[in-house]
């Protein structure tokens, strides 16, 4: 249960910062709206995965890890950003440190 309220975390808090670029620095209100929201109910999420058994280490360590990773595939596919190679570097280092976590957690 604790990795399916961490999975719609992540999923929310991916739409609600892929909104950011709408809210044209928070100044249109009905996607500032949007998105303030977005992350209100993703940190509730997030809590609520933590309060049914999940380590507060490993589940905000996959938040962020799956969260950037899938921010930088949505911006190179939908925002128009560059892929780099060091942003490709960066996301394996970020998946590389998240899955090392959770090897040091099961032992």
């Amino acid at each position: 249960m604790s990795y399916l309220l961490l999975t719609c975390a992540i999923l929310v808090e991916v739409l609600a910062t892929s909104m950011l670029k709408s809210t044209d620095g928070f100044t249109r209100l009905w996607p500032t709206v949007g998105c303030l929201v977005g992350y209100a109910v993703a940190i509730w999420l997030l809590a609520q995965s933590i309060s049914h058994g999940m380590q507060v280490s490993i589940g905000y360590a996959v938040w962020s890890a799956l969260g950037t990773t899938l921010i930088v595939i949505i911006g190179v596919l939908f925002l128009d950003e560059p892929i780099t190679l060091p942003k490709v570097v960066g996301v394996v280092l970020v998946i590389a440190g998240v899955v090392t976590l959770n090897l040091a957690a099961a032992h």
